[in-house]
């Protein structure tokens, strides 16, 4: 008696849960969704946001918003997210950073666990460039004026564990120079500083460079991919300029708060892939030196592999750099 009744409790509440979700996707969204982007405006992730959003909106039928909180390298807005309601309305679109948050932050009120996954969005390459008026044209000819002796050069990052970060501390730990990195909220106030040479250096996405470099406003020194890449031809990679194995990409990805239904997350899985599949989404993104993930890496699955990944070999390179 009490077997069958156990048993059927637990059949009740798995039909519960199934109509749960089954509701939970067929209603949703009914309402506008919220993607939060923890950086300034017109930096690298919100270029990718606003584009991203207004094709995951069409898909919809509800309008995606953007809202932009940058600080502390991406982690305040982060922890916003983490602690929104699991409902599907409130969303995180950001880079690899989010990988380093644990261990750069120990105290950091919330885990990386409190997030879930939706999927991949597109890896975009990083360049490192310059003021246009730095007295170096090539990687070898900066290389020599960074280990000038009494010289220091400034480097502006998006805050610790930021994507430009990373790069500029795997810079420095390539070419046993010291840097002196000048933190900002975002990549996009950093840009504007480079380009009013208040800064020497950055370490930033195509999305946050390419019309920059073209416009002559600021020098690029090599992009940090395996290859050149299209939109850039003439600008040789970090590794072909001497700093063998020199390699980081800005991937990035859209989350959830954890414990969002199943069913939620596979509608806007599903979205999402969609969006990366629509000529404007292609056509915008080629034109900032990058392409979408393929629709099975824009999944809750593939992008729990690839963040175990990435966070792994990034918490070694914080740690080897203390």
């Amino acid at each position: 008696m009490i077997r069958h009744m156990i048993a059927t409790a637990a059949m009740l509440a798995a039909l519960a849960a199934s109509t749960h979700n089954a509701a939970a996707q067929d209603t949703f969204p009914s309402k506008p969704v919220t993607i939060l982007v923890p950086a300034a405006a017109g930096g690298p992730s919100d270029t990718v946001a606003r584009l991203v959003g207004q094709a995951m909106s069409a898909n919809l039928g509800q309008q995606v918003l953007i809202e932009n909180k940058g600080g502390a390298g991406g982690s305040l807005g982060t922890g916003q997210v983490a602690k929104a309601a699991p409902d599907g309305y409130t969303l995180l679109l950001y880079h690899i950073g989010v990988s380093t948050f644990a261990a750069l932050y120990p105290a950091l009120p919330y885990k990386p666990s409190e997030l879930t996954s939706v999927g991949l969005v597109t890896e975009v390459p990083m360049t490192l460039v310059g003021r246009s008026d730095l007295k170096a044209n090539t990687i070898a000819e900066l290389l020599a004026l960074m280990k000038q002796p009494g010289t220091s050069l400034t480097i502006g990052t998006a805050g610790v564990g930021a994507v430009s970060h990373l790069c500029a501390q795997m810079l420095e730990q390539a070419t046993g120079a010291k840097l002196t990195k000048v933190p900002y909220p975002g990549s996009g106030p950093a840009m504007t500083d480079l380009i009013g040479k208040r800064i020497d250096l950055m370490c930033d996405q195509t999305t946050n460079t390419t019309n920059q470099i073209k416009a002559g406003e600021i020098k690029a020194f090599g992009v940090t991919t395996p290859k050149r890449i299209a939109i850039l031809p003439d600008v040789p990679t970090v590794d072909e300029s001497g700093l063998k194995g020199f390699e980081i990409t800005a991937w990035h990805a859209v989350w959830a708060p954890k414990g969002t239904p199943e069913a939620v997350r596979v509608r806007l899985s599903q979205a999402l892939q969609v969006a990366l599949k629509d000529p404007v989404v292609i056509e915008r993104f080629a034109a900032l030196g990058t392409v979408p993930v393929e629709p099975t890496e824009a999944t809750p699955a593939a992008l729990d592999t690839h963040f175990k990944a990435e966070t792994a070999r990034l918490e070694a390179l914080l740690k080897t750099a203390n």
